[in-house]
């Protein structure tokens, strides 16, 4: 299930016009990603909720024609509500859960497994002792969470968003709440174990704020397209345009004479160049993260 129902508040006004989980991230959406990271991994067509901007969500998916299962989340549940909502439509447990604005390349393979006979694992970046969301101990459990311990610690990590819920995990879980706040917390304070998966692989977070946002944007840029910019299908750029270190999503259009530097603009925007260090809404509107006043 790749988890899709929030507002994206902390990316407003960006997310007024469109889910996060559809924002343009290098050379796909979000979505997109997290979709493609299941697919590596075998585990099949995705359950997705969907409850901000419903309607400019199922628009989108369908231009995009994502291999995807849509489910409208009328009342918005929380992370771990929303999984309870469509426990029907899964299969056996274990079942792999993701946060729709977390990118990774691919889902382990042997991820789900681990969850077989536990209720719950979460996918972790290593760090030091007493560094990172979680705490581990020496098994590899969960012994500390949110500023509560439940054990000696040995390592740390930081949760990116991906988790795996065995079957006694799935009968425990809240109608409404948080998957760690409502879900995995009581769970450990009745002593019950949560493991983790140590994950060594490239992880982008890119949902905290609008300037790191276009900074990871950027950053992506850099790494996997050389520092060059990303051209979506059917976007148009006028000849006498350069760009610069920049995201056109699909359906773009750029106008006007000179560059457009470090920016992104997103599907359906139409902008007039120049630009720099901005993020371009679908309807145009323009947002400069940087900007002070």
């Amino acid at each position: 299930m790749v988890l899709c129902a929030g507002y994206g508040t902390r990316l407003r006004p960006l997310t007024d016009e469109l889910p996060k989980a559809l924002l343009p991230f290098g050379d796909r959406s979000l979505l997109e990603h997290a979709v493609l990271a299941v697919t590596r991994a075998g585990l099949g067509t995705p359950i997705v909720n969907s409850h901000h901007l419903h309607d400019v969500f199922v628009r989108e998916i369908q231009d995009l024609g994502l291999p995807i299962e849509v489910v409208y989340e009328p009342e918005i549940r929380g992370t771990a509500g929303g999984v309870f909502g469509v426990r029907s439509r899964f299969g056996p447990a274990p079942i792999v859960v993701l946060n729709g604005d977390a990118v990774f390349d691919q889902v382990p393979n042997d991820f789900a497994d681990l969850a077989r006979d536990m209720c719950l694992v979460l996918a972790v970046l290593p760090r030091a002792r007493e560094e990172g969301t979680v705490g581990i101990g020496d098994s590899g459990q969960v012994v500390r969470l949110r500023g509560e311990t439940f054990g000696k610690e040995v390592s740390g990590g930081d949760y990116i968003g991906l988790c795996a819920i065995g079957e006694r995990g799935l009968d425990a879980l809240p109608e409404f709440g948080c998957l760690v706040q409502d879900f995995a917390l009581p769970l450990l304070r009745r002593g019950e174990w949560i493991g983790t998966y140590a994950l060594h692989s490239e992880v982008w977070l890119p949902g905290d704020d609008l300037t790191g946002y276009l900074r990871d944007n950027l950053q992506w840029l850099s790494r996997r397209a050389g520092g060059g910019s990303i051209i979506g299908a059917s976007a148009f750029v006028a000849p006498e345009i350069e760009l610069v270190q920049s995201v056109i999503a699909p359906r773009a259009e750029i106008v006007g004479v000179g560059s457009i530097a470090r920016s992104v603009v997103c599907s359906g925007a139409r902008i007039e160049a120049p630009l720099a260090d901005a993020i371009v809404t679908p309807s145009g509107r323009v947002i400069l993260p940087g900007a002070r006043g």
